[in-house]
């Protein structure tokens, strides 16, 4: 397989740091959180957002459907969402003197779902978004329905141990590419933001890609090379994740119930790709690898209960992973 010309690459990075720059613009002080939600984005990745409320997830979001031009939804995750009120529901009507039941698309049917505090509404609900992320299709008293392409779920979570959240299912967890925590940020920041956002209120965002744009933004990360020698290193950086692998530190053989999953290593192929692009390079080296893993492996880990008493957390043991994984023969 050909590399891309320097051209190619120069060109669409140029795209991508559009969305960068559009992103920095709207949300102040989040610039590592916004390059990797573009890693996302380009990736074709679900995301889930951690954080307290207030920090900015949903304008983030938000932003980002705005710059892209794209079909942006939004549901309100609460206790009593029912899992028809996201996919939609047949209903009764009557034309012509005949009765008929039509079928009315839910809020899922957009290109871009903000997903607001998902964690809010019951496991069952939850469990409604689980078709959708994986096979971008729902079905509803048997009929499946398409849905509009591209299609990601970036969703919102609050912190587990606040009141009235529910924990998301492993199956659901794993379907994300990405979770990101969100952290508050500093005073200057702050001061920033009141002394530039009247109200809080960020500025109307306008789109930065056209459509064809966005498409040969896609193909081209798609075309980045991933060397044989990476590819390895995701393998075997994945399977160290369970503790019963040879490459398994000891962090993950005292701490670790199981590891993730083969779609981690799917999931980090294309983000590696994608933040190679960001980088201007034609091909995914280790050090995209690395900074990727974090965010796409800390969720999928289910932690033996001896680990939060010892103080050790799914990021710790990520980071451990990462570290005592020796990289093969090629330059980073």
């Amino acid at each position: 397989m050909a590399l891309l010309s320097k051209e190619e690459i120069a060109h669409a990075k140029s795209l991508a740091d559009r969305i960068v720059d559009g992103l920095n613009k709207r949300i102040f002080g989040q610039e590592q959180l916004i390059r990797m939600i573009v890693v996302a984005c380009l990736s074709k990745g679900h995301v889930l957002l951690e954080g307290l409320p207030g920090l900015g997830k949903t304008e983030l979001v938000k932003g980002l459907a705005g710059l892209l031009g794209l079909n942006f939804k939004r549901i309100q995750f609460t206790p009593d969402l029912l899992p028809s009120d996201i996919t939609g529901a047949p209903i009764l009507e009557e034309e012509q003197g005949k009765r008929r039941m039509v079928f009315k698309q839910g809020p899922i049917f957009g290109n871009l779902i903000l997903a607001d505090e998902i964690n809010r509404a019951s496991p069952r609900t939850q469990a409604a978004m689980l078709e959708a992320m994986q096979e971008q299709s729902v079905t509803v008293l048997g009929t499946t329905h398409m849905l509009p392409d591209p299609f990601w779920t970036m969703a919102t979570q609050n912190p587990i141990d606040l009141e009235g959240t529910y924990p998301l299912p492993e199956a659901q967890l794993d379907r994300f590419l990405f979770k990101l925590l969100v952290y508050r940020v500093d005073a200057d920041v702050m001061s920033r933001i009141i002394s530039k956002r009247r109200r809080g209120i960020a500025p109307r965002s306008t789109t930065c890609l056209t459509q064809s744009e966005l498409q040969n933004l896609y193909h081209t990360v798609g075309a980045i090379f991933l060397p044989e020698a990476v590819s390895e290193f995701i393998g075997r950086l994945v399977e160290s994740t369970h503790p019963d692998s040879t490459w398994a530190c000891p962090e993950v053989k005292g701490f670790v119930r199981y590891g993730a999953s083969p779609r981690a290593a799917i999931g980090m192929a294309e983000a590696g790709r994608a933040h190679a692009l960001l980088e201007g390079k034609p091909n995914v080296g280790f050090s995209d690898i690395i900074a990727v893993a974090p965010h796409i492996l800390g969720h999928r880990i289910a932690l033996d209960y001896k680990a939060r008493l010892e103080g050790w957390d799914a990021q710790k043991i990520t980071e451990k992973v990462i570290e005592s994984m020796p990289q093969l023969d090629m330059p980073a």
